[in-house]
């Protein structure tokens, strides 16, 4: 069979997973009843909650007796890791941009991997339906940007097509829209070059991806690169460290739409998936039994961000959570580091791990997720990992692009300066404008609350990591302190109805509270403590207007993103399967001071 594999890259939003959802409504012949759900790649509760991709997928579909593979890759830079070890297995890709957005710093950093593997693109400029769409031009913001990245003749020579995802339209001009996708098959056919296929070499092929199965076991996914194996074949897995081991393909599998279809042998340019080969992790390489020979190991970007993951030592630990010891947690994030290959582990202390990742965004995803698992931990406040060169501190700088209306420019400009950001371009686009930046990646703690209440929750922003930069100095990120509960109890609706004046509470009339447990946010920049648990005294004479009503102002919310934005560093974020709370790390207020 013939094959093509391509890979769909863009920024976060641009609309990859609606495009593929296209893709195989349009060729699926569904029998038995199956129905391509929106966003149907978006398998995990999570990727369905935020409406973001988080794990690179793959499917494939048939056309005019092709195979076309297709990898659907995140969009957000804390997963660059999985769009980097998917890259490898694809021999062209789809850049998919938004036509009033343009290319923003996500389509930068993987359009930049892409170029660098000699992948040949083809540019789909997605939401030509928009009002303020401007095709033309985004077409030549891609061209400038793949020139500055370093594109050849052949990768510059790229065709274009318009799409309105959502309505599964794609087509070459935009004077003739079609109602299909048609013409994107057809230039998939004639621009992305088949695989290399070598069946009678020896077997070989790259881990790049892991899943598991109740029944079988681990399940290693790859594109083979060269040979054929045949189900119930010894062959040879070639581990990291130059050691190998014998083990056997119990079934290989191919794809077909949304579903993993056994068969009995698999071929070099197919993209497959093969059970029975425990214990190989991403990067190792599959190979045949007489004459194995490894192909080279995936290499991912450093982290930037690292946490504390310690077991909960709160007052309220254990209630709520089902593994709760340090054991159970050092378990669970060895599991996570085999899938995860831009995430670093140490153990620091028996009782106390730090977890290395690619930004806020890469650790909270981890950690709901154990949450939801029913994992019970603190984490500290997050920070950038420092490194020395030439003896000098650096460390990591983001690239900012901030898109706001024109009045709340200013204030935006102001507050990043303020945190030792610098601009490097400003272009009004009609009655917006968009600025970007280069910024200590420690200075965009907690700022996306911030900058949300300032443009009134107009404002789009997004970053990337850009490199090292030498140390910028001391910041200030945050300008009020906690309020922190002295008594161990129940919250009282009077008491917090006394106290509203001070600050902003985080917690409900009602809820327990213990010592050292932040229930709000000082209106002032020190933190206070509070008792929170003290009810009016009643006594035996009443007036008539003694008892009036109190009006409470409902709570701030924390999600787990606020929370860890919120905190500094004398503070934790505590995770339970139904809670998140905050605290201080020294709980008992006299030892604080």
């Amino acid at each position: 069979m013939e094959y093509r594999n391509i890979a769909i890259i863009a920024h976060v939003d641009h609309g990859k997973t609606t495009l593929v959802d296209g893709l195989l409504k349009q060729t699926l012949k569904l029998g038995h009843g199956e129905e391509i759900a929106e966003r149907a790649m978006d398998s995990n509760d999570l990727e369905r909650e935020r409406g973001i991709t988080i794990l690179a997928k793959n499917t494939a579909v048939e056309y005019n007796g092709v195979k076309i593979n297709i990898v659907d890759t995140p969009g957000h830079a804390d997963f660059g890791g999985e769009v980097e070890r998917v890259l490898g297995m694809v021999d062209g890709c789809l850049v998919l941009v938004d036509a009033a957005e343009g290319p923003m710093p996500q389509t930068r950093f993987v359009l930049r991997k892409a170029i660098e593997l000699g992948l040949k693109p083809i540019v789909v400029i997605n939401k030509i339906d928009r009002g303020d769409a401007r095709p033309e031009e985004v077409v030549n913001l891609t061209f400038d940007l793949m020139a500055e990245l370093g594109a050849n003749d052949d990768q510059l020579d790229f065709p274009i097509l318009y799409a309105i995802a959502r309505e599964g339209k794609a087509f070459k001009d935009l004077n003739e829209p079609k109602e299909d996708m048609h013409e994107l098959f057809d230039m998939v056919l004639e621009h992305i070059p088949a695989p290399k296929v070598d069946l009678d070499a020896p077997f070989q092929m790259l881990v790049t991806n892991l899943d598991y199965n109740e029944y079988l076991g681990r399940i290693v996914l790859g594109r083979v690169n060269r040979g054929v194996v045949k189900k119930g074949e010894f062959v040879q897995l070639m581990h990291k460290d130059g050691t190998m081991t014998k083990t056997r393909v119990v079934q290989p599998f191919t794809h077909m739409g949304l579903r993993r279809i056994e068969i009995d042998q698999v071929g070099a340019g197919d993209i497959v998936a093969l059970a029975g080969i425990e214990d190989a992790q991403i990067g190792e390489t599959v190979a045949d039994l007489a004459d194995p020979e490894a192909l080279p190991i995936i290499t991912v970007d450093e982290p930037t961000v690292s946490m504390i993951f310690q077991p909960n030592t709160s007052p309220f630990a254990g209630k709520e959570g089902k593994y709760v010891t340090s054991r159970h947690i050092n378990d669970r994030l060895k599991r996570e580091v085999m899938t995860n290959v831009s995430l670093k582990v140490e153990e620091i202390r028996p009782d106390e791990f730090k977890v290395s990742g690619r930004g806020e965004l890469h650790l909270s995803i981890l950690l709901e997720t154990m949450r939801r698992e029913g994992y019970e931990v603190q984490v500290g406040a997050p920070q950038v990992i420092i490194r020395e060169i030439d003896g000098e501190k650096h460390e990591p700088i983001e690239h900012l692009v901030i898109d706001v209306p024109e009045q709340h420019s200013s204030t935006v400009i102001g507050v990043l300066g303020s945190r030792k950001g610098q601009m490097v371009n400003m272009e009004p686009q009609g009655t917006r404008t968009r600025v970007e930046f280069k910024i200590p990646s420690r200075a965009l703690f907690g700022f996306r609350t911030q900058f949300l209440s300032m443009t009134q929750g107009e404002g789009i922003m997004s970053h990337i990591f850009d490199g090292y930069a030498p140390w910028a100095g001391e910041l200030k990120t945050r300008q009020n302190g906690s309020l922190v509960s002295m008594e161990d109890g129940v919250a009282f609706a009077y008491s917090i109805w006394k106290l509203q004046d001070r600050g902003s509470f985080f917690i409900d009339a009602g809820q327990d509270v213990y010592v050292g447990m932040i229930v709000g946010e000082n209106a002032r920049e020190q933190d206070m403590n509070v008792n929170v648990c003290k009810n009016k005294k009643l006594t035996n004479v009443r007036s008539s207007g003694a008892d009036e009503a109190l009006t409470l102002i409902p709570p701030k919310r924390m999600s787990l993103e606020d929370a860890l934005e919120y905190i500094s560093e004398d503070e934790l974020v505590e995770l339970t399967p139904q809670s998140i709370r905050l605290r201080k790390k020294i709980l008992n207020p006299s030892f604080r001071k």
